[in-house]
This record gives C-alpha cells, sequence and structure tokens, in this order.
C-alpha cells in the first residue's frame, strides 16, 4: 500500500510539472484561411454594364493565408484569388482585377487590394465566353487584412475588361457559408 501511495505521489507530481512547464512556453501563432467569396455582375456595376458585355457573370473566392498573435489580431496575411467569368462574349479582354473598399452603392471606391493582373495580361474569353484566373501569395498590410475579414460586406471585388476600363462585372463580398 505503501507502494501505491509513493506511485500516486509521483504520477501526480510529474503531471503538475508537465503542465505547469508547457503552459510558461510561448504560444504558437496559428495560421488561419477564411474565405471570402462574392458573385460577380454586370448589373451590379455603377451604372451598371449595357450592351454586349452585359450578359456575363461569375465568381470570385478570395482565400487568406494568416497568421495571428495569442488575442487573434492578423500579424501577417496572403491572399489568394481564384475568379471564373461565364457568359462573356467571346474574345473580350480582362486586364484588371481587385478589391475595392465601399458599399454597393459606391460608383469608384479607392483600391485596396490588387490581384497584380494588370492591362498588360489581357486575358481572352475563350469560344463560350468564359475566363478563368487565379492569382496567389499576394501579400496585404495585416491590420488591412483584419479590416476586410472583419467587414467583407463593406469591400467589392470586380473585373475590368478593355471594353469597360471602370469596371465589367463586381460584387460585394461575404463570407464562404
Amino acid at each position: 500500500m505503501k507502494r501505491l501511495c509513493v506511485l500516486s505521489a509521483a504520477i501526480v507530481f510529474a503531471v503538475s510539472c508537465g503542465s505547469s512547464s508547457s503552459s510558461s512556453a510561448p504560444s504558437a501563432t496559428p495560421t488561419t484561411k477564411p474565405t471570402l467569396v462574392a458573385t460577380l455582375s454586370p448589373g451590379n456595376e455603377i451604372p451598371p454594364i449595357s450592351g454586349p458585355e452585359s450578359t456575363g457573370s461569375g465568381t470570385v473566392a478570395v482565400v487568406w493565408d494568416t497568421t495571428t498573435d495569442s488575442a487573434g489580431n492578423i500579424t501577417t496575411a496572403k491572399v489568394n484569388f481564384s475568379v471564373s467569368l461565364t457568359g462573356f462574349p467571346p474574345g473580350i479582354s480582362i486586364n484588371v482585377a481587385h478589391i475595392h473598399q465601399g458599399a454597393s452603392t459606391c460608383a469608384s471606391c479607392g483600391v485596396v487590394v490588387s490581384t497584380t493582373l494588370s492591362a498588360a495580361d489581357q486575358l481572352k474569353s475563350d469560344s463560350v465566353g468564359a475566363v478563368t484566373f487565379a492569382k496567389n501569395g499576394i501579400s496585404v498590410d495585416a491590420a488591412l487584412a483584419q479590416q476586410i475579414i472583419a467587414n467583407p460586406s463593406g469591400f467589392y471585388f470586380n473585373v475590368h475588361s478593355q471594353s469597360n476600363p471602370g469596371g465589367v462585372a463586381r460584387g460585394q463580398l461575404s463570407r464562404a457559408q
């Protein structure tokens, strides 16, 4: 019985020591991947697009790769964009795409995150009017990333075409379900 008491005390002591030493270790910065989405439409542009490019639509998935501190604040952020457009006339050129800060009623709010797609890229829609592209690993200011992820509806994503340089399809961001 005496051995059992000594053994029990040793186990309790070892567990207590083990748990106290792990709590003093520095906390790791977890990586999270919040995902935002938007349905893109020429009708959401201000003013709405008319003419041949008004028939298209699309989607964007904005996947964040972030690290946070122990308080949950984002300390580093990169973003990946996956864009799919359909129903546009064959051969249109998509040449710019980015996130703007602003409500759905904002005619032309400031760009805050670029996909790095530029006018030099000229992505052409195929024979059925589809264009898809991805841009990955784009660094974003941590505070801005925190703001976009916390309030996605305060931001919109849009793509621009050669024929509609102000934007051809747009949509407010929301959290993926």
